[in-house]
């Protein structure tokens, strides 16, 4: 994602102001968040739709988020970073990506607060369960 991206979405707002921020359409570099800190202490929603992410591994805690949408990417797997990075997760939409594994959403497990899963048109939805 990027950096200008960030710029224009802050506008004149510090980041420890900023409690919504919507990404979508913009793509990632390297399949990875880059850009987005720990600094976004007050951040409650994000969007990150169809920005070709495929790895969470350079999340920063964002204690606060409760809403995340990420549907549209490349994600397959990395989901327990979220119970660590974001604590407080009520709405998670993973529509649309490559999960294919019954473990991979087991790692969710841990998101205490969880209440809504989106796994529409992912792989693991075709298991014949």
């Amino acid at each position: 994602m990027e950096m200008k991206k960030i710029s224009l979405e802050l506008g004149n707002r510090a980041p420890e102001e900023v409690t919504e921020l919507v990404f979508d359409n913009c793509l990632c570099v390297n399949g990875e968040i880059e850009g987005l800190k720990d600094t976004f202490k007050e951040l409650e929603f994000l969007s990150m739709a169809n920005v070709e992410l495929s790895s969470l591994a350079q999340l920063p805690s964002l204690n606060k988020l409760r809403k995340w949408e990420l549907s549209d990417n490349i994600i397959s797997g990395g989901l327990e970073v979220l119970a660590e990075k974001c604590p407080n997760l009520t709405y998670l939409n993973l529509s649309g990506n490559k999960i294919k594994y019954l473990s991979t959403v087991e790692a969710l497990q841990n998101l205490k607060n969880l209440k809504s899963l989106d796994l529409f048109n992912c792989e693991i939805t075709n298991l014949g369960l």
